[in-house]
């Protein structure tokens, strides 16, 4: 064989190595992926921090470490789908969101049958030692469906994407008032009316769906009294019983500026759902405002970067699909934080990445696989020249 005809080497893992997982690693984003393995890494480590204080509420639970080894179970759980997740074209990101839509509806529709009730709320179901929320996988799932749904409104074939987009909204938030899950159907309509703004809504639909939105907001407080007793401790906190908010802000208050030290913190102990919901105070008490202020600027990193690139992508459904999944995850981030500083009533809300959860852990994990799989260097999947410190803006009318 000659020089000339021999084969050349390419070195494994190179920019030219054609195999799958070599392409993906070229073409993934692998700021965005550092910073939610940073994240998942924090959870971890928090779970450490706060289990052996967790487990002290069921007598049942021997090991301090219980929670902590279940943590690492989901937080491997979900690397492993959001690895997965991130290597599909956007066309399997279509079809696995619309299959676990279609699974998380009817699993919601079947709570009020096989959920397991939990302080006043069916919302999981209980799979051998496992609980599942369905909720937290519709989210993801919706978000890209919607995206999906209205670029296929856009483009005048006749297909009444709008009113499917709005009409399966309808009955996601149905299922989760019948929970009742308050602070789930806000994260989702906000997010949602956000992707139908960035799809292209002219503004005055804007006005219009504000307006609803206000009428929902003050229906769902005067329907449900658990939500008017949260607004009542929150605007009048001498009136109303504040224990589990108290103990949060004491707990973030001890902490200082570089907190008590890996497995010192005190407060943390009264703090109910301190593995959970409170997570956030956690990490405040022991490691103080140094771990507050990396954790929020690893997800304001990963929404910046990540909706900026989404404002590059050339197609409009990537667009709104990936720039509406960045934007759940601050969202919820953001609830999640001012919850915790006493900034707004208590919602029931995970830490994305952090939170004890294994519903949570997996269904952000399928969140950020999505965002990772539609944002991937795919050829003509961006503008030519398209530079990050340049963005495009969001395709509108």
């Amino acid at each position: 064989m000659t020089e000339a005809t021999a084969p050349s080497y390419v070195p494994p893992f190179s920019r030219n190595d054609p195999s799958p997982i070599a392409k993906w690693f070229w073409t993934v984003d692998r700021p965005l992926l550092g910073a939610a393995l940073a994240l998942m890494f924090l959870g971890v480590a928090l779970s450490f921090a706060s289990s052996p204080a967790a487990v002290l509420v069921d007598e049942s639970i021997t090991d301090p470490f219980h929670y902590s080894w279940r943590m690492m179970v989901f937080a491997g759980a979900g690397l492993t789908g959001m690895l997965m997740m991130s290597l599909l074209s956007p066309r399997g990101v279509r079809r696995i969101a619309v299959l676990a839509l279609l699974g998380a509806i009817v699993t919601m529709a079947a709570l009020p049958f096989i959920g397991d009730p939990v302080k006043g709320a069916v919302r999981w179901v209980d799979i051998g030692p496992f609980g599942l929320q369905p909720s937290e996988f519709a989210k993801p799932a919706l978000i890209v469906f919607a995206a999906w749904m209205f670029s296929e409104g856009q483009k005048g074939q006749g297909v009444p994407g709008v009113s499917i987009a709005f009409g399966t909204y309808a009955v996601v938030v149905a299922l989760l008032l019948i929970q009742p899950d308050i602070g789930q159907t806000l994260l989702i309509t906000t997010t949602f009316m956000a992707v139908f703004f960035m799809a292209g809504v002219p503004l005055r639909w804007v006005a219009v769906l504000g307006g609803i939105g206000a009428a929902g907001m003050a229906a769902i407080y005067l329907l449900f009294p658990h939500v008017q007793s949260r607004v009542a401790k929150f605007v009048s906190p001498g009136a109303e019983d504040t224990h589990q908010i108290d103990r949060a802000s004491e707990a973030i208050r001890a902490g200082g500026l570089v907190g008590r030290g890996i497995g010192e913190g005190v407060m943390k102990r009264s703090v109910p759902d301190l593995h959970t919901d409170f997570i956030y105070s956690v990490g405040a008490e022991e490691f103080g405002l140094v771990l507050s202020l990396i954790m929020i600027g690893l997800y304001a990193f990963i929404v910046v970067r990540g909706m900026r690139k989404a404002r590059m992508l050339n197609d409009p459904f990537e667009q709104t699909a990936a720039a509406g999944l960045f934007m759940l995850i601050g969202l919820q981030a953001c609830i999640n934080i001012a919850v915790n500083l006493n900034l707004i009533p208590t919602k029931g809300m995970t830490l994305p990445f952090i939170s004890y959860g294994g519903s949570s852990m997996l269904a952000m994990g399928l969140t950020m696989g999505f965002a990772l799989a539609l944002t991937r260097r795919r050829p003509g999947a961006y503008e030519p020249g398209a530079s990050l410190y340049r963005p495009r803006r969001m395709l509108m009318p």
